[in-house]
């Protein structure tokens, strides 16, 4: 695993931006440092030891620069990663594809149950939010705490902190979305999504100490101002 050291994250590019010059040999990782979709992909880089081999390059999503559609990924969205001529998109799969493509931790099992196990919770994912994201407008508690305890469920099925015993792309997966979702729970509807659920509690410790996962992290206040004007309106 790469060491502790913090790496300076360059600025976010903007539609005064110049382009990177692309595809000349360097990977890049096109990224936004308030996506949780994008983060999956960062933190697999991170914990795989890659910050010299894949390049983060930041676009800021608000103001987006017309480059980036029109040259690298014509989706408009992030993550995107540049490698070998080529751009490649969707945060799962550009997980799977760090993994299996550049060196460091293999991040997904061989043993054929854990392997499965691991299809079925990244095919999760989506639900996952879908019904957390919905509760928003009906009983919180309630409907959030379903999705919330199929994850406290999904972590008793093999011995260890993680999803799959070991620290795995399914953990990489969760996080971005569980950090904002316990913050913007427990500040906006005093929903602690840790109350009741040991496992949970512990998984979300235990992926706090690992720096890959750490030096991605946003700013509480800001997932939160911005979770109340995307869902709420405010």
């Amino acid at each position: 695993m790469a060491a502790a050291v913090k790496e300076v994250l360059p600025a976010s590019l903007d539609s005064t931006s110049q382009p990177p010059p692309l595809f000349d040999g360097t990977t890049r990782l096109y990224t936004s440092y308030q996506c949780p979709f994008a983060q999956r992909v960062w933190i697999t880089r991170n914990y795989k030891g890659l910050q010299d081999k894949i390049k983060l390059v930041p676009i800021d999503l608000g103001n987006r620069p017309a480059w980036y559609k029109e040259k690298v990924y014509p989706e408009n969205k992030v993550p995107a990663l540049e490698h070998d001529n080529k751009i490649i998109g969707e945060s799962l799969d550009l997980v799977k594809y760090v993994d299996a493509h550049f060196e460091g931790p293999k991040l997904l099992p061989d043993d054929p149950a854990k392997r499965e196990f691991a299809e079925d919770l990244l095919t999760y994912t989506n639900t996952f939010n879908g019904k957390v994201y919905s509760s928003f407008k009906g009983d919180t508690a309630k409907e959030a705490g379903v999705a919330f305890d199929y994850l406290e469920s999904a972590l008793d099925k093999f011995e260890g902190p993680f999803f799959l015993g070991q620290v795995s792309l399914v953990d990489f997966a969760y996080i971005p979305f569980v950090e904002r979702l316990q913050v913007f729970l427990k500040e906006v509807y005093k929903y602690d999504i840790t109350s009741g659920r040991p496992k949970l509690a512990t998984w979300i410790e235990e992926l706090n100490k690992i720096d890959a996962y750490v030096q991605t992290k946003g700013d509480p206040e800001d997932v939160v101002k911005l979770y109340k004007k995307r869902f709420l309106g405010e």
